[in-house]
C-alpha cells in the first residue's frame, strides 16, 4: 500500500467574508504564497489554532470558476462544511501525495 503525505500548495488570508444563498460562506481571498487548486484540501487557521479542515469545494476569480490561483492574485474559496470564518484567518492548501514504498521498508503504524 503506497504511503501517503501532505504536501503544503500554498497559503492565502481572508480579507473579506460573504454570504452566498444557497452556497454558504465564502472567504475572500489574497494568495499569500503558493497557489491555491481547486482539487486541494484545506485548512482554515485562526491565531496559529486550527477552526476548520476540509475539501475546496469552489474556488472563483472574480465571477469565473478557477482550477488554480496564484500568489499576488484575489480569490473566493469556499469550504466543504466551513460556517465560521473572519477576516485575517489563514487558510492553508495542501495536497495529499502518495509514495510508493520500496521493499523491505518497515510500514508506518
Amino acid at each position: 500500500e503506497p504511503e501517503k503525505r501532505e504536501v503544503a500548495v500554498g497559503t492565502a488570508e481572508v480579507r473579506e467574508v460573504f454570504k452566498v444563498p444557497n452556497r454558504g460562506l465564502i472567504a475572500g481571498c489574497y494568495v499569500l504564497s503558493g497557489v491555491v487548486k481547486r482539487a486541494a484540501k484545506a485548512r482554515l487557521m485562526r491565531d496559529e489554532m486550527l477552526v476548520h479542515e476540509g475539501a475546496i469545494d469552489s474556488l472563483k476569480r472574480f465571477k469565473d470558476d478557477a482550477r488554480e490561483v496564484q500568489t499576488g492574485f484575489e480569490c473566493g474559496i469556499g469550504i466543504v462544511g466551513m460556517n465560521d470564518v473572519q477576516a485575517g484567518d489563514l487558510i492553508q492548501v495542501f495536497e495529499i501525495e502518495e509514495v510508493a514504498r520500496k521493499l523491505g521498508e518497515p510500514t508506518a503504524g
